[in-house]
């Protein structure tokens, strides 16, 4: 009896994990960006460099009320995040932009983490090297409370992750009339461990053309 429980076990296979992917981006895959996309406008961007060609090496996907935010982490510190809208194909895809992280802080206690949550993420308008970003996002009052986000991170090897973020885009203009996006995130995390870590993750940002991106599977 004992040898065929053993037998039955040992023939099954684990389950398959099946990745995020969208517009040919997935984990293990590339892409190149135009260098001129980058070239034009770099003196104006708070990133001091961007490599033309990243590898994807972690996927998050975010899901809310019919719009899915897809996120493909590269091998330049950076993410290219895209938003589909009404449906999880390539012809839903409404907005693609590349990030690049600026800074990680660590939020060491509750007052800390209240006082980003209640009166720094939603502000109306946000200082970073002296370049002033304004609120994306509308409210009816000065304060925007941020939007809460829960990424599903995958990574390579099968492992994952579940992230709560607490969200705010900003954005201010460039010479070229585009712009450069500022995105803030407080995160918390349940750890392996056993406890909640918390942290302020800072990135900024461009937007992409499908022109300007492509995609090596």
């Amino acid at each position: 009896m004992f040898t065929k429980l053993i037998k039955k076990f040992k023939g099954k296979e684990a389950p398959v994990v099946t990745t995020p992917e969208i517009m040919g981006l997935r984990l293990g895959a590339s892409f190149e960006l135009d260098p001129l996309a980058i070239r034009l406008i770099l003196d104006e961007l708070t990133i001091e460099s961007c490599s033309p060609t990243q590898i994807i090496k972690a996927v998050g996907v975010v899901e809310l009320d019919g719009t899915w935010v897809y996120r493909f982490y590269t091998d330049d510190d950076a993410w290219l995040q895209v938003v589909a809208e009404g449906g999880q194909s390539d012809e839903h895809v409404v907005d693609v932009k590349l990030f690049h992280f600026y800074d990680t802080q660590d939020v060491s206690s509750q007052q800390v983490w209240d006082t980003l949550l209640k009166e720094k993420i939603g502000a109306a308008n946000y200082q970073l090297d002296d370049r002033s970003y304004s609120r994306v996002w509308t409210s009816t009052g000065d304060y925007h409370n941020p939007v809460h986000m829960a990424e599903k991170t995958y990574e390579e090897g099968g492992d994952f992750s579940q992230t709560d973020q607490f969200t705010m885009l900003f954005e201010r203009e460039l010479s070229d009339q585009r712009t450069e996006s500022l995105f803030l995130s407080a995160e918390e995390k349940e750890e392996n461990a056993g406890y909640l870590s918390r942290s302020l993750v800072i990135s900024t940002g461009i937007t992409l053309t499908p022109s300007q991106l492509t995609i090596h599977g």
